[in-house]
């Protein structure tokens, strides 16, 4: 079957340091058997990385200064600076970076990295701890969970603790949110990402696509973004000053480098006619923020929009402060490398047993049990002599790991999980291809039965996916994962993927998008997940149940609702309050569980969600054991939403807080003030989005025999 599966997006990539330089270069910069290093301000460790950024732009010629405006940065040899390739690939694990002269390679003493899940599969574990990220191509649809999986990803990957705030100037590496924003499709009846043009409302911007790219920057502290190819509303993001400056920087304090797509700079004027040549573009990106071209674009026309008084220095300068920054940060300009604290780092700590062990626990626990009639899972291991394994990705290494990925380490197939727990296996791919257009499906119906009993999805389980399946359908581990998407029917592909809108208009039939606004049927729903075991839930009494939204105590309710941004900060934090919920493991088989905390509003409309996420986390339960999961709930964050205009709103009245089918209430109380101010529309935010991606989903067929 073919799913169509339009889901949020954070995309993280990682710069790591360059492997490989050319001989005609400096190894690195300040080299301290360098009689002029002692000379350089910029290579002073002492001072503070803004001086010594500000002494290095102020040695460059126009000329150098241009040539490090884009991703391979050219050597300066004459202030003993090496080249330095910006882009690089680690979405779940290191992977290959094409077409570049410096950089990662594997064609050295390391030609493997381990390969760990895909951000899909990640999710469906709502482990709150990710390893990886950017995804295949992403952690779901629910902006909380995207946000949450955004922040600890990157603040692990920097170097930071995981709940924040231990992060100083220094980097391990440099995480990125890409791509800024709304990056909804790749190519729909031939309009493709590199002229689309997202139209989208302030109120879905508000609620569902700006929380996860404000949480990357203001909680993770992610010290890059990459601006997408399209345009939003018109605009595209890579030339849009009020994304890049106003908001990013401006309104979430983002203080990092911001980058283009690759190429992206060019389609401004190639594709999208943007603008009327090609210095314009040049002009428009840097006036607008942006600091890096993944390309040649501001190489080859910067100099002539100099010359054309469309670009001031000021603006290159600005640039440059950013991107010496953060390969300051990265200890680039610290001297020799291998006297750094990450320069021994040798192949033994490559492809190791704890990574591998930790590759195969995370594809355990996102790997999603949909369907199991008649408890046919988990198979005997000692009755079970012989089986039939039919699908194209059965024995297929790529698919394992997905895209953008680097050579496994020692990659395990669904097929060669299986056979390591039944020798007698009769395999059959059934397909050529995913989309089943050749003839060996007859072929495969030979040896298949037709009354499937269980169904799991695997997604892109990494190098130890294989291994994680046959784990899971012998019962040596019992699946906890849940989807972490709304499993559409088929004919919702009819729907114009250039649609964006999250909210559905029943006057023209559109159901709207995601579990939280969707109304339509459902193949399996956000959160669905079976176990091999039974949890029961119950809420512990709250320590309130009713929430004051101003200052008073008054058992009277205003009609209408409050803005967020009017209560403020001090009354927010105030009103927080914990949620206490038992879990109790009713099974006979131990297991890892994501608790998914929703809540409702007693009356849906007024465009308000149907449910929301408020809060997840998982637990380890013996058969018999039960455990208390607490949640902090945040009123002004975790029952608000958008208006039409985009200011984010609490609404008075009854909220239900939902775990299973066990449900908790809640009241939001207002005073009797229903002045204009009460109520008063705040100024319309900036446009902020994040992008789409469309999933697809072919399961892998084993019958028993």
């Amino acid at each position: 079957m073919k799913l169509l599966n339009l889901s949020l997006l954070i995309h993280l990539c990682s710069l790591l340091l360059v492997s490989t330089q050319p001989t005609d270069q400096p190894p690195f910069s300040c080299d301290s058997t360098d009689p002029l290093t002692e000379s350089y301000n910029f290579c002073k460790t002492t001072l503070p990385i803004n001086r010594r950024v500000e002494d290095l732009v102020s040695r460059l010629t126009l000329d150098e200064k241009i040539s490090q405006l884009v991703s391979t940065a050219t050597a300066i040899p004459r202030l003993g600076i090496p080249g330095y390739e910006w882009w690089s690939e680690a979405l779940h694990g290191v992977a290959f970076v094409a077409n570049i002269s410096q950089g990662i390679r594997f064609n050295g003493t390391i030609r493997s990295a381990t390969s760990f899940p895909q951000v899909i599969l990640a999710a469906a574990s709502f482990d709150p701890d990710p390893r990886w990220g950017r995804g295949q191509e992403t952690p779901g649809e629910d902006p909380l969970v995207t946000g949450k999986y955004a922040v600890s990803f990157v603040r692990g990957i920097q170097g930071d603790s995981f709940e924040g705030g231990k992060l100083g100037e220094s980097l391990q590496v440099s995480a990125c949110c890409k791509h800024f924003t709304a990056y909804d499709l790749d190519n729909w009846k031939g309009i493709n990402r590199f002229v689309f043009d997202a139209n989208v409302t302030l109120q879905d911007l508000a609620d569902t696509y700006q929380p996860p790219f404000q949480s990357c920057i203001e909680k993770g502290k992610a010290s890059g973004v990459m601006c997408a190819y399209n345009r939003i509303n018109g605009v595209p993001n890579c030339a849009d000053y009020n994304l890049l400056s106003k908001t990013a920087r401006g309104q979430w304090g983002f203080n990092g480098y911001i980058t283009s797509d690759c190429d992206a700079v060019s389609i401004i004027y190639d594709e999208q006619g943007y603008v009327k040549e090609p210095e314009d573009a040049v002009a428009d990106v840097l006036t607008a923020g942006m600091d890096l071209d993944c390309g040649e674009y501001l190489k080859n026309y910067t100099g002539s929009a100099i010359e054309k008084k469309k670009v001031a220095v000021s603006d290159i300068d600005r640039a440059l402060h950013n991107l010496f920054s953060i390969r300051m940060r990265l200890g680039l300009f610290n001297g020799n490398p291998a006297k750094q604290p990450f320069g021994n780092i040798g192949s033994d700590q490559v492809c190791s047993q704890e990574h591998l062990n930790l590759a195969l626990e995370a594809a355990r626990n996102g790997i999603v049990l949909l369907k199991n009639d008649n408890r046919l899972l988990p198979l005997a291991k000692t009755e079970i002599t012989s089986l039939a394994v039919i699908g194209p990705n059965a024995n297929s290494s790529e698919t394992l790991v997905g895209n953008y990925a680097g050579p496994p380490c020692n990659p395990v197939t669904p097929l060669q999980g299986l056979q390591s727990y039944v020798k007698n296996i009769n395999y059959h791919p059934g397909c050529n291809t995913v989309n089943c257009s050749s003839d060996l499906t007859d072929e495969a119906m030979k040896i298949n039965d037709q009354n499937i009993g269980s169904i799991i999805w695997a997604g892109y389980p990494g190098e130890a996916g294989g291994r994680a399946l046959a784990e899971i359908i012998f019962g040596d581990h019992n699946p906890g994962g849940r989807l972490p998407i709304t499993w559409y029917p088929q004919n919702l592909t009819k729907i114009p993927m250039t649609d964006m809108r999250m909210r559905p208009e029943p006057s023209s039939g559109y159901p709207g998008r995601t579990y939280r606004f969707y109304q339509g049927p459902k193949v399996f729903e956000f959160g669905y997940g079976l176990s091999y075991t039974n949890y029961s839930y119950e809420f512990l009494p709250l320590t309130k149940d009713k929430v004051y939204l101003n200052n008073q105590s008054s058992d009277k309710i205003a009609l209408g609702y409050k803005s967020v941004s009017e209560m403020g900060t001090e009354l927010c934090e105030k009103s927080k309050l914990p949620v206490t919920v038992r879990v109790q493991n009713n099974g006979e088989m131990d297991g890892k569980h994501a608790v998914l905390l929703f809540v409702r509003q007693a009356k849906t409309g007024n465009e308000r969600p149907i449910k929301q996420l408020v809060g997840f986390n998982n637990v380890d339960l013996k058969a018999g054991e039960n455990a208390e999961i607490k949640f902090e709930l945040s009123p002004c964050e975790h029952l608000s939403s958008a208006e039409g205009d985009g200011q984010i709103v609490v609404d008075e009245g009854s909220h239900f807080l939902s775990i299973g089918d066990k449900e908790s209430e809640i009241t939001v109380v207002f005073s009797e003030d229903t002045s204009d101010a009460a109520t008063s529309k705040l100024m319309i935010l900036p446009r902020i989005l994040i992008f789409f991606y469309i999933y697809s989903f072919i399961p892998m067929h084993i019958v028993l025999k």
